[in-house]
């Protein structure tokens, strides 16, 4: 989506937000109605001040009976009456319209919470992968949050502001032509002061939200890194880096209060000019006329300077307002820009994976993350069903690139994988990811308790299910020597266990899913020999007639595979059994066997 930089206002995309309004018609209409009242109301004070003033302060008649506008009031008493109307009229409308215009704002943000929200979720990896994670939640939690303040502060206040201009303008108008010119004398100058002012907003907020951007994805970055921070001692380096974020972020919002600094007091300097005149001239038209057609009343001079700051002020406010409006639109631009991204898993298969046997083919695919770099060259071969499969292979050698591409997190190149002889493309997405379980290296657990972990709240799946799934591949023992056994809660990424611990809720949330497809990324490196012993146990048990794909770190697993598939720079090299790649003189898997499997063995 094209930036709006630089433009004063962005019709198309204030059209687009305002489509988001349509389910709240009638609370749109309703506060549309309530400016137009407050504009009409905002005349009627100044008005009823110049009657006071006119008929009776200046000819000391506090008793005698008038008419406004054709209707009769009880004197002195009465004007005072009709301004207390005025007075809890204007209150109502305002508090209606206040109330009303954030209501429908806080509407309008959660739907579009809702809505990036679930887009996001549809995003290719690709995106995550190159995308700041602070910056998707400050689009999706900040920018939304200022989305808001257009309906609750700028674009109704906005319309109320304008049209109480119009009304004032048009009743001095009707009052007295000759102090209106007065009034308008300013008007051009203070029109264009305010059109300068809002472009050099526009500019000076999208620089604002840039720098809040990079301000959220660095604190987000370091606070997850943490312990990589404090273990290299780079606390000082951080520290230098983050003053000079926070100094641009600074001096991005100083810019906006300079304008501001310099706009308002160049608005009220022009007001009080206004005031002046209006004052001068109605006094200088008074003196030395004998017609009295021309005298202008003590109470019309008084009623201008009422009506001049109701136009002038509602001009300042307009700027201010447009600042909020303009900030607004900047985080919608920003918003919209991640709901007009394209890079969803492309979801249009029709056939539902429901007992899938779990054969597995894959058929000459090609892969890279990058274009023209590819991970994965012409790669083809078959799983049979209930079939153990173990892929080894130096780093980097596309291992857990065939899981990302198994579970469709990521579009081929070319190629072609099949999953029980149909392609992986003719399943729905959902249905093929539900009958795929994974359980990764680098195991990831939410801020919640071990049971919703576990069931991430699937409703299908109940504590009973976990508890019997857990004793039978020996977890049930280790949970419960937790406070609270299942209702533990493991805090942000499950800080409160063990890497072992961790890896066994991993192996427990993949059996209670009762997958036909088995992933597993095995990682024991940093567990103590228990859990080790844990995982091994449950590996073995979750495996058994189960299609399953291990990347194996351990020898115990690759020896008990019915097939290992040898992996280098994103080919196969070798496929076999155990003992049958270990008959291959200078074989690859035979020299890797030797070299670090071999270790395993002999420790």
């Amino acid at each position: 989506m094209a930036s709006t930089t630089g433009n004063a206002f962005n019709m198309s995309l204030f059209k687009r937000l305002l489509s988001y309004t349509k389910p709240y018609k009638l609370t749109y209409y309703f506060v549309a109605l309530s400016a137009i009242l407050i504009a009409i109301v905002a005349i009627g004070m100044p008005y009823l001040i110049k009657v006071a003033i006119d008929n009776h302060i200046v000819p000391q008649d506090f008793n005698g009976s008038q008419t406004i506008l054709g209707i009769e009031y009880g004197g002195f008493i009465g004007v005072i009456g009709l301004m207390i109307g005025v007075l809890i009229a204007d209150v109502l409308l305002q508090l209606s319209f206040i109330y009303y215009a954030n209501w429908l704002g806080q509407q309008v943000i959660r739907d579009l919470r809702v809505k990036l929200f679930k887009h996001m979720m549809g995003f290719k990896m690709q995106y995550f992968d190159k995308s700041a994670v602070g910056k998707l939640v400050t689009r999706a939690v900040s920018d939304i949050e200022t989305i808001a303040s257009i309906f609750s502060q700028g674009l109704f206040v906005i319309i109320s502001d304008l049209l109480k201009m119009i009304v004032v303008l048009g009743f001095m108008a009707f009052s007295s032509w000759k102090l209106t010119l007065i009034a308008l004398i300013v008007m051009p100058f203070i029109l264009y002061a305010t059109r300068v002012f809002q472009k050099a907003m526009k500019v000076a907020f999208e620089e604002v939200r840039t720098q809040v951007s990079n301000l959220n994805s660095f604190v987000q970055e370091r606070v997850t890194g943490m312990k990589i921070v404090q273990i290299f001692n780079r606390e000082k380096i951080e520290y230098e880096q983050f003053k000079q974020i926070n100094d641009k972020h600074r001096n991005a919002w100083v810019k906006t209060v300079w304008y501001n600094s310099i706009f308002f007091p160049i608005a009220e300097m022009a007001s009080s000019i206004t005031i002046g005149l209006i004052v001068y001239i109605g006094v200088v038209m008074n003196i030395g006329t004998q017609n009295a057609a021309l005298v202008v009343e003590i109470g019309t001079i008084v009623m201008f300077i009422d009506l001049s700051q109701k136009l002038f002020r509602p001009l300042r406010q307009i700027a201010d307002k447009f600042n909020t409006l303009q900030m607004g639109m900047v985080a919608a631009n920003r918003v919209f820009g991640i709901l007009d991204t394209e890079s969803q898993i492309e979801d249009e298969g029709q056939l539902i994976a429901a007992d899938l046997k779990g054969v597995i083919e894959f058929k000459n695919v090609d892969f890279g993350y990058v274009e023209n770099e590819l991970v994965l060259k012409n790669l083809s071969f078959e799983v049979e069903a209930g079939e153990t499969v173990a892929i080894v292979g130096a780093t980097g050698a596309g291992k857990s690139t065939i899981i990302n591409l198994l579970s469709r997190f990521y579009e081929i190149n070319n190629g072609e994988i099949l999953i029980d002889s149909a392609s992986a493309k003719a399943y729905q997405l959902s249905s093929l990811r539900s009958q795929i379980a994974v359980v990764l290296q680098d195991v990831f657990l939410f801020a919640d308790t071990i049971l919703n972990n576990i069931t991430l709240q699937n409703p299908d799946i109940t504590e009973e299910d976990v508890i019997e799934a857990a004793k039978k591949i020996g977890v049930h023992k280790f949970i419960m020597t937790l406070p609270n056994g299942y209702q533990y809660n493991v805090k942000e990424r499950g800080v409160m266990l063990s890497s072992g611990q961790r890896q066994l809720i991993a192996f427990l949330r993949a059996y209670v899913s009762n997958p036909s497809i088995l992933i597993l990324d095995e990682a024991t490196s940093s567990v103590d020999a228990y859990s080790e012993q844990l995982i091994q146990d449950a590996t073995d048990i979750i495996t058994e007639d189960r299609t399953s794909i291990v990347i194996a770190h351990r020898l115990a697993t690759i020896k008990k595979a019915d097939k290992i598939i040898v992996m280098d720079a994103g080919e196969i090299v070798e496929m076999g059994t155990h003992n049958e790649l270990l008959e291959k003189e200078n074989g690859y898997y035979k020299n890797l066997y030797e070299v670090q499997f071999l270790q395993q063995e002999v420790a």
